[in-house]
């Protein structure tokens, strides 16, 4: 090729399907072409593609003299690790703290800077394990959360910022934080010394709740999988999956670019999970926390009777559950009164309160319980027409890993003391009960 016959612009975008490391071979050609891809914008291009880089920034987050610059930092900080899986882990850690920093800045804060390679080195030698090739890049590039000490054991605002979230029931308060390498060290030992692990079981401590000592998670080094503990725990060490085991990879795959481990899938489909909307904020006392209770079909159901909106739906409690004989649901009900204001008799009411619940509780399809009672777990909500929702949890037991729950409540327009018109009901629209794909 005469290159003199070629455009500046021309070869700017066939630079562009060549890809960096292809670019760089071209460079060594000849002075033209050294030129041509030294280009600030053809790096800036690869930089954005591949990275996501708005501005040229190291993996720490400083700023760097050009996007040329700043990939060759990159790709020398990971030079150790196979390139696609660095920019999925990348995409993975993006896509949780855009969500934190545009809805949860306080959460946000919490998340630490990258370990380094010694540090990784360090638990690795300490505990007497090999961490799969994802989560060393995960902790690359955020080393867990920073939390007090306090968090594990008080129930303080501080312990609401885990970014994995959680639930609450009947005062049960969960919410789980991903552990820096340090507290993976120390919680990892203090199971070891507690709950007769062995100290060569490949399993390390990684997330854990703030507000619950209960809740652990861990990660097995060798086959990769994540597990959460249950509530036989203590006693024989039952855990189950996190995640599916037919979407890990060996951690033997020749194919390195394409390993995962639970650890990666499990943050992957967190950030999927809030991105959607699927889970959200909730506040409760004035303590905002990210909460595991479906908020879109066909977890959460829905259900609007004479003006009253129910919103319903589950998630499993596995540090409660026995896996061989019963398992522990906790459900959200979310209740509140359309701007319209009560339907329920000719002449409209802008407010209304709960009496009555009726509850049908399944299993495997067959009906195991009716439960009956006044108000919800005490309480005797008063909804307002477009007022804010009347938020209540509770719980339930099964002996089948798989059921449902509907019902109605009832209601009177106006108060109790001074009704309006006659009682109505409710429907409560059915919501599942059952183990989830992913267990957080």
């Amino acid at each position: 090729m005469e290159l003199e016959s070629v455009g500046d612009l021309a070869l700017n975008l066939i630079l562009t399907k060549l890809g960096p490391e292809n670019v760089g071979r071209v460079a060594c050609v000849n002075r033209k072409l050294r030129l041509s891809a030294d280009e600030e914008a053809l790096w800036s291009r690869f930089c954005s593609e591949e990275l996501h880089l708005s501005a040229p920034l190291d993996p720490r987050g400083d700023p760097l003299p050009s996007f040329k610059a700043a990939y060759k930092k990159w790709r020398e900080d990971f030079r150790m690790y196979p390139w696609p899986l660095v920019k999925r882990v990348k995409r993975c850690w993006d896509r949780l703290q855009g969500w934190l920093l545009t809805n949860f800045p306080d959460a946000a804060a919490t998340l630490r800077e990258g370990a380094s390679e010694a540090d990784i080195q360090e638990l690795e030698s300490v505990l007497r394990v090999k961490l799969p090739l994802p989560t060393r890049i995960l902790y690359r590039f955020h080393d867990g959360q920073d939390f007090d000490e306090s968090d594990f054991t008080e129930n303080t605002p501080g312990g609401s910022l885990g970014i994995i979230g959680g639930y609450s029931f009947y005062g049960y308060v969960v919410n789980v934080n991903l552990l820096p390498l340090s507290k993976v060290i120390m919680e990892t030992n203090h199971v070891v010394q507690h709950l007769g692990f062995s100290s060569r079981s490949n399993y390390i401590v990684v997330a854990a709740s703030s507000t619950s000592g209960e809740k652990l998670f861990f990660l097995n080094c060798r086959d990769g999988q994540l597990h959460v503990g249950t509530r036989n725990l203590p006693f024989d060490g039952e855990m189950m999956p996190c995640v599916p085991k037919s979407l890990i990879s060996s951690v033997h795959d020749r194919n390195a670019d394409l390993q995962q481990d639970a650890m990666l899938l499990w943050l992957e489909e967190h950030g999927r999970r809030l991105q959607s909307g699927m889970i959200k904020l909730r506040e409760d006392g004035g303590v905002r926390s990210i909460c595991l209770f479906p908020e879109e079909p066909p977890l959460c159901s829905t259900a609007i009777t004479n003006g009253v909106r129910i919103r319903s739906s589950a998630v499993f409690v596995p540090e409660h559950s026995d896996l061989q004989n019963e398992y522990l649901f906790a459900y959200s009900i979310r209740m509140s009164l359309i701007p319209e204001g009560c339907m329920a008799n000719e002449m409209p009411c802008n407010f209304c309160q709960l009496y009555r619940r009726h509850w049908i509780i399944r299993a495997n399809d067959a009906v195991v319980a009716h439960v009956n009672g006044d108000g919800a777990i005490g309480k005797f909500p008063l909804l307002h027409s477009g007022g804010k929702e009347f938020v209540y949890e509770s719980c339930t037991h099964l002996k089948s890993p798989r059921g449902s729950i509907e019902g109605a409540f009832t209601f009177v327009p106006g108060r109790m003391a001074d009704p309006k018109g006659s009682f109505f009901s409710v429907q409560v629209a059915q919501f599942p009960l059952q183990l989830p794909d992913y267990v957080f």
